[in-house]
């Protein structure tokens, strides 16, 4: 992709947005992908947002849903990323992956190939340490440490209810999943 075509896709992208509020949008494998927001993606976001925030030193801070270009055909969105404060303080629409030191995401239901399979591998390939996946339609949260260039080599799936840890390089961060809203339409563990 040439860099006439990238500049098309990011003019593209803020266009969409301004006219299609309550959806946000990505590039994913080189395709625009807009994804309508609902009240328990937002609800899971500033929740974690909260317990994230309270922990992090002052050297660091949250940002969401900002621009992280990966390559030409890779641009995504975090729902909550941790980037140094100083580049935060920038105030900038788009930043370098590089930057984040964790990331978290939110599945909803046009989001679960996206953010089960293409992002984690790209999370990982960028040495981004920790990636935390919230998942109202399942009712839990997914941790995934120790990056490489397939993707993490380390993951646990914690049922929402319990206390996960994270080991970060930011230190060690709590988040208590009992507040993250579940989907009550969504199929649940011996459901159907």
């Amino acid at each position: 992709m040439r860099i006439a075509d990238i500049d098309r896709l990011h003019s593209q992208l803020s266009k969409l947005e301004d006219m299609f509020p309550g959806y946000l949008s990505e590039i994913v494998e080189g395709s625009l992908v807009m994804n309508a927001v609902r009240p328990f993606h937002g609800k899971s976001i500033t929740r974690l947002w909260s317990e994230v925030e309270r922990q992090l030193p002052t050297a660091w801070a949250l940002v969401t849903d900002v621009a992280f270009v990966f390559d030409d055909q890779n641009e995504f969105c975090p729902d909550l990323a941790v980037i140094p404060a100083e580049a935060e303080g920038e105030n900038r629409t788009e930043y370098s992956p590089d930057l984040i030191e964790l990331v978290a995401e939110v599945v909803s239901p046009s989001s679960i190939r996206r953010d089960y399979e293409i992002k984690p591998r790209w999370y990982a390939s960028r040495g981004i340490a920790n990636y935390v996946i919230l998942d109202p339609l399942k009712g839990h949260c997914v941790t995934m440490w120790n990056p490489g260039p397939e993707g993490y080599r380390g993951q646990d799936t914690i049922p929402y209810g319990t206390d996960i840890t994270i080991d970060s390089p930011l230190g060690k961060l709590t988040i208590a999943t009992n507040r993250f809203p579940v989907d009550p339409h969504a199929p649940h563990p011996g459901q159907s």
